[in-house]
This record gives C-alpha cells, structure tokens and sequence, in this order.
C-alpha cells in the first residue's frame, strides 16, 4: 500500500473553509480595483458621448467578446431557472447601473459618486439576506452600518448636507447592483463565475441595441482619444473583466463577507479622480478612508451563517 503524499492528503473542512474565503476576498479585491476606475471613466466619457451610449452602448461592445469567449470555449446553454437568474443580473449590472450612474455622472464628481457607492457593500449584504438566507451576525451588522453610514456622512458633508438628482440615481444603481451581485454569486455556482457575466450580456445585447442605435443616430459617437478610451475601458474592463474575478469571489468566500471589500472601493475611486480628473483629496477624505477600512477590517472577522 502506497502512502498518500502530504500534499495530496485534503485539507480539515475548517481550512478549506477559510482557503476558499480568502481567495474570494482577494478576487473580490481584484474586481473592485478594475471597478474603482468606472466612475472617473464613466465621467470622461460622457463628456462627448451621450449618457445612454456610454450606460448601454458599453455592454454591446462587452456582449460581442463575451459571444467570442463563449463560443471559443464551447460553454454549455444556460438551463432552465438560470434563465430567469441570468434576466435579474442583466437588469442589475447590465442595464441598471451602468446607465444610472453615466446619467450621474453628468452633474456628480467622481469623487463624490464614489463616496455614495460606498453603501453598496451594505445593499449587497442586505440582498444576499432576501435572497441566499445568509445570516450575517449583529456584529457583522454593526460594523457594516458604521462602514456604511460612514460614507454617507462623507457624502452629505461633501454635498452641503444635500442630496441632488445625480445622487439619487447613484442611490438607485446601488440598488440595482447589489441585487445583480447577489443573483450572479448564486448563479455562479452551477454556471460558472465568467460565463454568467459572459450570458448576462449576450442576452441583453439585442435589446440594448434599439435606445444605443437611437443614441448614436441623434448624438453621433464623435470624441476625443481620452473620451474612446474611457469608453473602451468600462466596456471590456468595468463590464466584463472585473466581473470574472468579482462574481467568482462572491462565490468563493460568500457574499456578506467579500462584498465588505467593496467599502474600499469608494476610497480607490476618489484617488483614481485625483489622478484622472485633478479632484483634491483632503484629511477629511483620508480620515473617511482609514475609518472604513477599520470597518471592513473588523467585519470581515464577525460571523456569516
């Protein structure tokens, strides 16, 4: 009888457990750090490009690699609910948030849109309890609603205590993708990680096509090298290659908890709109930033059933 190698012996369910939720956290960190580039690009883009183009015309240029890797790879057809799952995600992600927040992006600095989707973490916990029966504790709870609250604050202070048009449509696409997000981690795990953001666009390309072809034909698409490249970057990377690692981390390391990453992801966009835009970061701003990061910190070690 020949001995097993000690590489080969399978890890205590515990270690496992704890392997898989670390490599959903840095997958997850992985998505947010190609996620925190949206809004500044989004905001350049939409300095040329109408809002509808820049919101929709991006997954129709997303759906046309997503039909290639499909199609090179040989992936099987969705069957049967993963249809209707697949419908929640495309109206979260696809349609959803990204026109929301190129319409924000309009009249809403970077920096500040980044700070209001910082409460995306805390939607994404609450529809991952609606919809996947996670049980996050009341510490987890406690530590996201300080997180969250956090960059509210941060939000209204920035704002002059109020809330304008281009704030509640980012409101609104938070909502929008939390659902999105928890639908596709569940989705994930019988279709694949990429392949649900891949089927996502393909399906929703022929309806999208209609307004973006409307778009462009009253609009036109002309626009600078910065304006092109903008667009090219939430097309293939906010829209489809950050959701490779990011629905694929959700899975891994459960939704409650990898989707706190996402705190940090307010923060990257304010410096990434510094670098891009010239936006000013203050201490006010990096005291904000420590403060959330402390949070996540923390909740990342409180409790999920």
């Amino acid at each position: 009888m020949v001995d097993t190698p000690q590489s080969a012996k399978p890890l205590p369910s515990g270690q496992e457990n704890k392997g898989n939720e670390t490599k959903g956290l840095l997958l997850g960190f992985i998505g947010v750090a190609i996620f925190s580039l949206t809004l500044p690009a989004t905001r350049i883009a939409v300095v040329d490009f109408d809002p509808v183009v820049v919101g929709l015309g991006r997954a129709i240029l997303a759906a046309a690699v997503a039909l290639t890797i499909l199609l090179m790879t040989r992936q099987r057809l969705p069957r049967g609910r993963e249809w209707r799952s697949l419908v929640v995600v495309a109206l979260g992600v696809v349609l959803g948030f990204p026109l929301l927040s190129a319409w924000a992006m309009q009249s809403v600095p970077a920096a500040h849109g980044g700070v209001v989707l910082g409460i995306l973490p805390l939607a994404t916990v609450m529809a991952a309890a609606a919809m996947l029966r996670e049980r996050p504790s009341f510490g987890f709870w406690m530590f996201s609603l300080l997180g969250g609250g956090a960059v509210v604050v941060f939000s209204l202070l920035r704002g002059g205590g109020t809330i304008g048009p281009g704030h509640l449509a980012l409101l609104a696409s938070v909502v929008c993708a939390a659902i999105g997000y928890a639908e596709g981690a569940r989705l994930t795990k019988t279709l694949g990680g990429w392949q649900v953001i891949c089927w996502a666009l393909v399906i929703s390309a022929p309806v999208l096509a209609v307004p973006v072809g409307l778009s462009i034909a009253e609009h036109g698409m002309s626009g600078s090298p910065a304006t092109w490249g903008a667009f090219l970057y939430v097309a293939l990377f906010s829209q489809l290659i950050g959701f490779f690692a990011w629905n694929r981390g959700l899975a891994m390391g459960g939704v409650s908890r990898v989707s706190q990453v996402q705190l940090l992801q307010t923060f990257l966009t304010i410096f990434a709109s510094a670098l891009l835009l010239g936006e000013h970061i203050d201490l006010m701003t990096l005291g904000f930033a420590v403060f959330v990061v402390a949070s996540v910190a923390i909740g990342r070690r409180m409790p999920v059933g």
